[in-house]
């Protein structure tokens, strides 16, 4: 079996029917499929023209579409959700979302905000009360060399933001994700000027300290970020899926296929692959009957 933990609805000019499509193609028995919502102008401009046109304001992929896509073919996907915190009515939605509409996942979180602070500390905690992982976009200040509509577009306050928080709700699983949170897998400042730096990944990354620190830290190997996180190096790739492989789940947050390619190409244990692919996944979200 294989789960992808993240992905999009009607994102990258496909609908529900593209993206069915598209998983038996690569034979993805579930997607966990993930919100992200958030104000507009907190947003690249290419994500917008990513996804389908939506109608509203300030969102850019919202729950009734994530909703949609899970009625359609229930079997196939695990809905996921998050608010951003810092509406008054997030911790209200979140339990709507829940205890409503079944969802069994948090994410994806990705704002220009620290992801410790108190009212994103409160949702978090929540989620671990209720058992669900919450999924989380890094990305550090890197200048565009463009004053408008914004010079750079960061997230989630890096890697020691999400630090603190990860150590401040234990009894919550969160995974990393984004470029930002990859790129910290080699102990050098490269993080700060590069999405995805290339070459030997240097000993002593900030990535590999905290997955040894904090045990409810776990890795979204999905996008470009993941993929280059595990390849660029590929002997420092496979010691660390090695060393985590209770807490790395397969995700793509893409429709193709590098991810599996990668995996495939390091000549894991097959024990390994199936913890990567689906194993740890359904661990913490079994799939309903």
């Amino acid at each position: 079996m294989i789960i992808d933990i993240h992905n999009h609805p009607d994102w990258l000019d496909l609908d529900v029917h593209g993206v069915l499509a598209n998983m038996d193609e690569y034979h993805i028995d579930v997607t966990w499929l993930l919100s992200l919502e958030g104000p507009q102008d907190e947003y690249d401009q290419h994500a917008h023209r990513a996804f389908l046109p939506l109608a509203g304001e300030g969102v850019i992929s919202v729950l009734p579409q994530v909703l949609r896509y899970r009625e359609f073919a229930p079997d196939r996907f695990v809905a996921g959700y998050c608010p951003d915190p810092r509406r008054s009515e997030a911790l209200d939605l979140m339990e709507v979302a829940v205890e409503v509409h079944k969802v069994r996942v948090c994410g994806e979180l990705k704002l220009r905000m620290m992801y410790d602070n108190p009212d994103a500390l409160r949702l978090f905690r929540y989620c671990g009360e209720k058992g669900l992982p919450v999924i989380v976009h890094i990305d550090y200040e890197i200048s565009s060399g463009a004053r408008y509509p914004r010079p750079n577009y960061w997230y989630g306050g890096g890697v020691e933001a999400l630090e603190r928080a990860v150590a401040a709700c234990p009894e919550t699983i969160f995974f990393g994700h984004g470029p930002g949170f990859w790129a910290t897998i080699s102990g050098d400042d490269r993080h700060l000027t590069e999405y995805y730096p290339q070459g030997e990944v240097v000993p002593g990354g900030k990535l590999p300290q905290m997955m040894r620190e904090l045990p409810n830290l776990y890795c979204d190997f999905s996008g470009g970020s993941g993929h280059n996180g595990i390849t660029r190096d590929p002997a420092f790739g496979k010691d660390f899926l090695l060393e985590f492989q209770d807490r790395v789940c397969y995700a793509r947050d893409l429709f193709d296929n590098r991810q599996r390619e990668a995996l495939e190409s390091l000549d894991l244990p097959a024990e390994v692959l199936e913890k990567l692919y689906s194993g740890n996944a359904m661990r913490l979200v079994p799939l309903e009957v």
